[in-house]
């Protein structure tokens, strides 16, 4: 059976990884950036907002997946409008989103407090796993829920929680640590930990994009690296492990590997993106000054919605917003999803698809 793990501090360590994967990070790191930067290039007519939107809302339902909680674009989508069974799949990635934003308004500084408030919002409802409170007793991963007999892993004992991630913290806020690295081992040291009953992984995860902000690495967007991550995710999980036995290199070059792959398939969705709002603007037959051009954006960003989401999206009274729906209707761009005559929600399906294309190839191994 295995023991309750005491990781080391970490705050002070001294990063040893292997120097061409620590090449490699900081190539990705350097991607990373650039990504970034070329976002605010992408829809230069409507802003970056809505790619930015997107590329949060992939990651998070990335990062769900890695933990087996799966949900499709079209009803991750309709759970942002309120329209899924509580405790549902695409109910908890809509919860992972909001947690993922949390993270990323919150990257002004990484504190016990940011990753208390980041799993409040990612497990909010789920009582279960006392939402924002470190756990308060031991746990462990695998094996039989009556003991550790049989885990595979055992995180420390509850006692040392809030003094590890207080080190952790403390590690976060280095600045002579090569970034990719850095944020890789806190997210290791974050899961080797484990402080909360459930919500880890997700939680640790968001964790890499406060880093990332707060390093400056990324200003516009959120780069999708656990879609990265899900191509091979027993790779990921082994890089754990190894971290857990003292091997610092495997887990940086996940993470290296992981904004690569995710940095690829990013590029090809927001291309996807462009395309389909050029296709928009050539079904739809208005004046320049339309109503119906200011809500285009948001279909990006929101592909699902209701008179009342457009109506405060855009500042459109509720005849003007249902005049734009029919309008879109009309030029194949909307579905409708859900609801009857008093409340309907309607999906743009070309970003639908777009999406699921994106999680789709998030899936593949290269």
């Amino acid at each position: 059976m295995l023991g309750a793990m005491f990781p080391p501090p970490i705050a002070g360590l001294d990063v040893s990884v292997d120097p061409t994967v620590l090449a490699a990070a900081d190539d990705a790191r350097a991607e990373i950036a650039r990504f970034d930067t070329e976002l605010s290039a992408t829809l230069p007519a409507t802003e970056l907002a809505p790619l930015a939107a997107v590329l949060l809302r992939t990651e998070s339902a990335s990062s769900s997946q890695i933990e087996n909680i799966t949900s499709g674009a079209k009803a991750l989508a309709l759970a942002e409008l309120g329209l899924a069974k509580y405790g549902s799949n695409a109910g908890l990635v809509a919860a992972n989103v909001e947690a993922m934003q949390r993270a990323v308004d919150l990257a002004d500084e990484v504190t016990p407090e940011t990753i208390r408030t980041i799993h409040e919002a990612l497990m909010h409802g789920q009582d279960h796993a006392e939402p924002g409170r470190y756990r308060g007793e031991q746990v462990w991963i695998g094996g039989s829920g009556l003991s550790p007999h049989g885990a595979q892993f055992v995180p420390p004992h509850h006692s040392r929680v809030t003094a590890a991630v207080a080190d952790l913290c403390g590690f976060a806020s280095r600045t002579d640590v090569p970034l990719l690295a850095q944020v890789a081992v806190a997210h290791a040291q974050f899961e080797t930990i484990h402080p909360f009953l459930d919500g880890n992984g997700r939680t640790g995860r968001a964790l890499v994009h406060a880093m990332l902000r707060h390093a400056g690495a990324t200003t516009r967007s959120t780069v999708p690296v656990s879609a990265g991550l899900l191509a091979d995710t027993s790779g990921y999980f082994a890089a754990l492990t190894a971290y857990r036995e003292g091997d610092l290199s495997p887990i940086v070059a996940a993470f290296a590997e992981a904004s690569f792959a995710a940095i690829g398939n990013g590029r090809q969705l927001a291309a996807d993106l462009v395309a389909i709002h050029e296709r928009w603007s050539t079904a739809i037959a208005a004046h320049r000054d339309a109503a119906v051009w200011r809500v285009l954006p948001v279909l990006l960003s929101q592909p699902a919605v209701t008179s009342l989401r457009v109506r405060e999206a855009v500042g459109l009274s509720q005849p003007a917003a249902d005049a734009v729906i029919a309008q879109l209707r009309d030029a194949g761009i909307f579905t409708q999803a859900a609801g009857g005559q008093r409340y309907r929600a309607w999906v743009a399906t070309d970003v639908i698809a777009a999406l699921d294309a994106f999680a789709a190839r998030a899936r593949r191994r290269h």
